[in-house]
């Protein structure tokens, strides 16, 4: 994996053998942060990074020294690999891991986020069960945004607060917020 800019900038960590998870793609991963930093990124935000995965947007995140993330997965090989990967890059104070499933933190958790990132399995059959817990459960603070991660299968458009989808290649990030 390799992080694209900030302080990290070019730096690589690899994945174990056999990982449990997709990483967005490097072409995928500058398009979304391109549009993030041109319409929706401040300092000092709080970032809640969903099916966290192999931690290259978290990490991407930290390397733009944005904020502190929260990610979260339910496999604990991802999670292993998150703890090892913020200890490489000597960011464990920047970065909670939690290992939990989604919607059950989504319902137990009481923070609220600027950002929300949720980058599930594209064949989850939940994608819009995460976009109506975050909602529901009042996750995002005012002008806090939502961004899924699915395929091209997957159509989130016609849910509550949608604003936008953005493509790159097989890669589909689906833009939610609430305007006050």
């Amino acid at each position: 994996m390799r992080i694209i800019r900030g302080k990290y900038k070019t730096r690589y960590y690899r994945m174990p053998k056999g990982f449990p998870s997709r990483p967005t793609t490097d072409f995928a991963k500058e398009g979304l942060f391109n549009v993030l930093e041109h319409q929706y990124i401040y300092d000092e935000m709080e970032i809640l990074d969903l099916c966290a995965g192999t931690g290259s947007i978290a990490m991407e995140f930290l390397s733009r020294e944005i904020g502190k993330v929260v990610a979260v997965d339910l496999n604990y090989f991802c999670i292993r690999h998150l703890k090892s990967v913020a200890k490489k890059f000597n960011c464990e104070n920047d970065i909670h891991i939690i290992k939990s499933d989604v919607l059950k933190y989504l319902d137990k958790s009481e923070k609220q986020f600027d950002l929300i990132f949720a980058d599930p399995p594209y064949s989850y059959e939940h994608h819009d069960k995460i976009v109506q817990k975050v909602f529901e459960q009042n996750r995002l603070k005012e002008d806090g945004i939502l961004i899924v991660e699915h395929g091209r299968d997957t159509d989130l458009s016609q849910e509550l607060h949608f604003k936008v989808k953005k493509s790159y290649g097989n890669v589909h990030f689906s833009f939610f917020e609430i305007k006050v």
